[in-house]
């Protein structure tokens, strides 16, 4: 057994996950320009076909390019203005524990103050940290979308942090937010399922949203394990009972957060098993040793060793290739993927010890997906992120407020929803009247240029940018082809380019991918 949580938390060294090989079956040798097929690959797997992912796509072929995807490189390649945001943003430059602290002194600072005059002034300034903190998050992971060479990487993380969903203005998760993508879900998104699932299981966003960090001996909180079971894992209906949700619970008391900055203060027969790394603790003072019985399984008092255990039992369930393997197939190719596709997807998670890489290769080379081309519906973040990469390209976004706030027009801000089952991947909870008239108005300020998306925050002058020539990109162009005679005349009625950038991006090819 690997020692999972335990290499997470530094006690033991992690390996990296093997690079896989992408074979595209039944393909053609590469074109020597971009094809509509092409394209309709790249918009699918990318957040939305931009002129330099064209052409590099016509230079070195399709399956290259997969390849390079589902292996890619540790320089994301993004722009240097891109680059240098990020690298200026606190959540870079200071440690999760650094951030906590200084956040949790101005909470104790307002507390304090409560009663007095300046109160409003503390708490104003307590709440105005969260939410800076949660912009710098969000920003950094749409600039990554935008601009990232590393498409597919930048799409499983939103599709892992949706799955592994927690909300961001429970308690001082804000704080939190950007750590938790960082360091739990990126490094592990292309890697085995299992480290990912222990990369969460130990991350305090995560313990502090469904109530671990409250789990203890003697006042058992379910809802953490309740809800790996039923949505990180197995899935409902898939044989677990009541019973070995509170088994697992037990298995998980003791597993928490520290943000005092102070060890816990453990007695020498329980030392050992004491394990702590940034703001994760697993104090066993709190922890049932008592024996279980998970899934079948013994399972011996032995700290957080048990958590691991947990992990690796639930991580080769085949209940749970299944289900991890028809969201991958929700997400990547359709709303109801035929069990053939995700048949084939499951026998490869437990075939390569849930290798995602190797999952998607199979997701990839399969003829349900290649017929699933072109007919996704986006959800709003496809939308607005595959729209401005079609219009700007690498143009790189100086005021990201505009696009943060067209996310929540539309109904799926970042780190914004409450539940823990995530966003609907399915068309039908996002295509309603109302959410196709707000898309319009988007596609309206995209297609003007007026967005305010490429001049400074609080920059009042003018937008001096003329409408991007959508029509005129490389992208646009071999799309072209594979555009419906409607969509094609509508264009090709008005002149105006903002007007004819509105009708593309509003038009039923753009709303798919």
């Amino acid at each position: 057994m690997t020692a999972l949580l335990l290499g997470l938390c530094g006690c033991a060294p992690a390996g990296p996950p093997p690079k896989p090989q992408f074979h595209l079956v039944a393909e053609t040798a590469a074109p020597l320009d971009t094809m509509p097929g092409d394209i309709a690959i790249l918009n699918r797997v990318s957040w939305g076909t931009e002129t330099a992912d064209a052409q590099m796509l016509a230079g070195e072929g399709v399956r290259s390019w997969l390849d390079k995807q589902l292996s890619p490189p540790a320089d994301d390649g993004l722009p240097p203005d891109a680059a240098a945001q990020i690298a200026g943003m606190e959540i870079t430059q200071k440690s999760v524990v650094q951030i906590a602290a200084e956040v949790r002194s101005l909470q104790q600072e307002a507390q304090k103050s409560k009663g007095t005059p300046d109160y409003d002034a503390n708490q104003k300034a307590y709440q105005q940290k969260l939410n800076d903190l949660a912009r710098e998050a969000a920003t950094r992971s749409l600039l990554r979308d935008l601009y990232s060479q590393s498409q597919l990487k930048e799409q499983l993380t939103w599709f892992w942090m949706n799955h592994f969903n927690v909300h961001q203005n429970k308690n001082d998760i804000r704080a939190l937010i950007g750590d938790y993508e960082e360091t739990a879900i990126r490094p592990h998104v292309l890697g085995k399922f299992r480290d990912l699932l222990a990369a969460t299981l130990i991350h305090p966003a995560m313990l502090i949203y469904l109530d671990n960090s409250q789990n203890a001996k003697g006042h058992i909180n379910e809802n953490y394990a309740r809800e790996i079971m039923e949505l990180h894992t197995l899935g409902v209906g898939s044989g677990y009972t009541q019973k070995d949700v509170q088994e697992l619970a037990r298995m998980l008391t003791g597993v928490g957060v520290n943000l005092s900055g102070e060890p816990a203060k453990v007695g020498p027969a329980l030392a050992r098993y004491h394990r702590g790394k940034d703001l994760f603790e697993f104090n066993p003072n709190r922890h049932d040793f008592g024996s279980k019985t998970f899934l079948g399984t013994q399972i011996s008092g032995d700290g957080l060793k048990e958590a691991e255990e947990a992990i690796v039992i639930l991580s080769l369930q085949p209940p749970t290739a299944h289900y991890i393997s028809k969201e991958l197939a929700q997400y990547f190719c359709c709303d109801a993927p035929p069990d053939s596709l995700v048949n084939a997807m499951a026998a490869t998670f437990q075939r390569s010890d849930g290798d995602i890489a190797q999952v998607l290769r199979t997701l990839f080379a399969s003829p349900e997906f290649k017929a699933s081309l072109g007919g996704k519906f986006k959800d709003p973040i496809h939308y607005a992120v595959s729209a401005l990469r079609a219009a700007y390209g690498q143009q790189v976004i100086l005021n990201p407020q505009p696009l943060l706030n067209w996310l929540t027009r539309m109904g799926e801000p970042l780190y914004g929803h409450e539940t823990p089952d995530g966003y609907a991947l399915t068309q039908s909870a996002w295509s309603g009247p109302g959410e196709m008239e707000t898309r319009f108005e988007i596609a309206r300020q995209i297609g003007l240029g007026h967005s305010g998306l490429y001049k400074p925050a609080g920059d009042t002058a003018p937008e001096p940018a003329p409408p991007p020539l959508i029509q005129q990109t490389r992208y646009y162009q071999a799309l072209a082809p594979s555009l419906s005679p409607a969509t094609l005349n509508a264009i090709a009625q008005v002149r105006a380019p903002a007007d004819r950038n509105l009708l593309f991006l509003s038009s039923p090819e753009f709303m798919h991918r």
